[in-house]
């Protein structure tokens, strides 16, 4: 194909947008425009925050105008290619609908600002965007001092959960004495465990010279020449786009031993880790990185003190570093001007769950939590009344849809109970059943903890088995106060975060469900009609026109009646699969 110096087609190759087809699209396209012989490339980018609307295609014209196509299948393509070259086509239907193209003017991008943009590949896309502009200028005119006053003046939290001021931390590890090798570490927790969240993979797949240059700047900060990115291995494709990165970064002169003739030499190097929650905890992360098994270490003295190897080391989250750049470019007070008093700046967040327009959004801190179900993530599906959201992950808790108005800072989030967390926002509606949420989210954290201490390590199996006997029916008089003062222990008794904070969405959800946790004890009723073992299955006659379907689709035969009469269920044979509610036609089967 001729060099390109026209029409763009850039097609969206994160994670999600792959799982969608996104790889056979571009198959496709490339194919198309090849046999056509169009003066046009097909490149790659990152996950632009649109999840729902995979695969989508960007067409950029020669005059700065763009399309973008949405849930493009083979037919879209074909349309798509139809189009490019001026031939009358069908592309309007995959053209991205109004609202949601101006769901991305509602949102204010620093740490994705180049995802779903540039291609994550292409270190000069990168350069295009103002990258590694910190390196080449603020490096040869500012002191280590300067950039972290710079960072302490954006107000900056370390947005792994938290929420700990960055410029501290980089302070700290400043201010400790070198030892004899002279050796510090910076280091990356991208070990990104959360159900439903994954910012940092995003940024990984779509922007990695984001975070490699914001480690530089922490590097040069804290006076450091080596830094590891510790990342699961359940990230593929973002490990194989930030080893690409690291190599055209070393390429170029941004890493190496004299990076642009500034005298500063740093290295940076890849760590795929068994993907164990617990070792998102700093010391859990170090153990892992040292060859150890993934278990918290007694604070203090602290990473910034003794960290890996016993070296003064920085430890922050994927999306702190990627915001890290920007500040230095734009200055820390326009950094500072967004948000609220005691939470600056803006923060992503994954929308998972009973949400309509699911994906990634960065907002300024200070909207509401309506703000982003609503207003971004377009509502419920099926239009169905919203019931809580669980924030901060396994570690957070549950807010009440009468918090909906509740504003997204650290202090505000805190006082429900639940937590800013890495920024998974996991919606639920009428049908969730809040107790059986809490018991999902119970048994994560069992498993997951490190069993290093009693109480997290007992006590998180004792929750988990009440959970589970009031979900199945038997629980009994007490058993709500009985975990309350489980969940104290656990807390008070655990060294490291999984512990401390594995009660929160027990503790959330007794404070603002406790009626749904009476009626599973009480009554031996689910009212969401989640938990089988509470629900019966029974066929109201006046609605039942003895069709015979439920009769013959039941896997155990427990439905009986004559052809035109009405049916029964026999409640002990019945496994409670819900088949014969899901084929009558006639809204016979009542379940309660």
């Amino acid at each position: 194909m001729k060099q390109n110096n026209g029409t763009r087609v850039i097609v969206g190759k994160g994670s999600c947008g792959i799982a969608a087809g996104a790889n056979r699209i571009s198959t496709l396209l490339e194919k198309g425009i090849r046999d056509a012989g169009i003066d046009c490339s097909v490149v790659t980018t990152g996950c632009i925050g649109m999840c729902y609307l995979e695969p989508v295609v960007d067409v950029l014209l020669p005059d700065g105008s763009k399309e973008t196509y949405v849930r493009v299948d083979a037919d879209g393509a074909g349309e798509i290619l139809k189009s490019i070259r001026g031939e009358a086509n069908n592309a309007e239907q995959y053209k991205i609908p109004r609202e949601d193209a101006e769901n991305l003017h509602k949102q204010t991008r620093v740490a994705l600002a180049n995802c779903g943009v540039i291609d994550p590949e292409s270190i000069d896309e990168y350069i295009a965007k103002d990258g590694y502009k910190t390196v080449t200028q603020t490096m040869k005119t500012h002191s280590p001092e300067d950039i972290i006053a710079i960072i302490k003046e954006s107000g900056l939290a370390g947005r792994g959960g938290a929420g700990f001021p960055t410029w501290f931390k980089w302070q700290a590890a400043r201010n400790s004495p070198y030892p004899k090798d002279g050796i510090k570490y910076v280091i990356c927790n991208a070990d990104e465990g959360d159900p439903g969240a994954f910012m940092d993979r995003a940024v990984l797949e779509g922007d990695p010279h984001a975070l490699i240059e914001g480690m530089l700047m922490a590097a040069y900060a804290i006076g450091a020449r080596e830094g590891v990115v510790y990342v699961r291995a359940e990230y593929p494709l973002a490990i194989h786009r930030l080893e690409n990165a690291i190599a055209q970064a070393e390429e170029r002169g941004f890493l190496g031993d004299d990076i642009q003739g500034t005298g500063f030499g740093f290295r940076l190097r890849i760590k795929a880790g068994a993907g164990a929650f617990v070792c998102g905890e700093e010391t859990a992360l170090i153990a892992s990185l040292e060859g150890e098994r993934g278990m918290p270490r007694l604070k203090p003295p602290f990473p910034a003190q003794k960290g890996l190897w016993q070296k003064p080391s920085n430890i922050n989250n994927v999306e702190t570093y990627a915001n890290v750049p920007w500040i230095i470019r734009n200055g820390g007070q326009a950094f500072a001007a967004m948000g609220t008093e005691n939470s600056k700046g803006t923060k992503v967040f994954a929308l998972t769950g009973k949400i309509k327009k699911g994906g990634l959004v960065e907002i300024p801190m200070g909207n509401s939590i309506r703000d982003v179900i609503y207003g971004v993530g377009g509502g419920i599906k099926e239009d169905k009344a919203f019931k809580a959201v669980q924030m901060g992950g396994p570690s957070g808790g549950c807010i009440p849809a009468e918090l909906i108005d509740t504003l997204i800072d650290y202090r505000t989030l805190a006082a429900t109970g639940a937590i800013m967390g890495s920024g998974g926002m996991v919606v639920m509606d009428e049908t969730t059943c809040m107790v059986d949420m809490a018991r999902f989210f119970l048994d994560f954290t069992c498993k997951e903890s490190c069993g290093k201490c009693v109480h997290c390590r007992i006590g998180t199996k004792r929750m988990l088995e009440i959970l589970t006997r009031i979900t199945e029916g038997e629980g009994r008089d007490g058993d709500i106060e009985l975990l309350s003062d489980l969940a104290v222990q656990i807390k008070d008794g655990s060294l490291c975060g999984l512990g401390q904070t594995a009660p929160n969405p027990v503790l959330t959800t007794i404070k603002y469900f406790r009626n749904e946790y009476e009626d599973h004890i009480y009554h031996k009723k689910c009212t969401a009609k989640q938990c089988k073992p509470l629900l019966r299955y029974a066929i109201d006659k006046d609605a039942c026109t003895g069709c015979t379907l439920c009769s013959r689709k039941c896997p155990v035969e427990a439905i009986s009646g004559q052809v035109k009469q009405p049916h029964t269920i026999d409640p002990e044979v019945c496994i409670k699969c819900g088949k014969c509610a899901e084929v009558c036609r006639f809204k016979a089967v009542v379940i309660d």
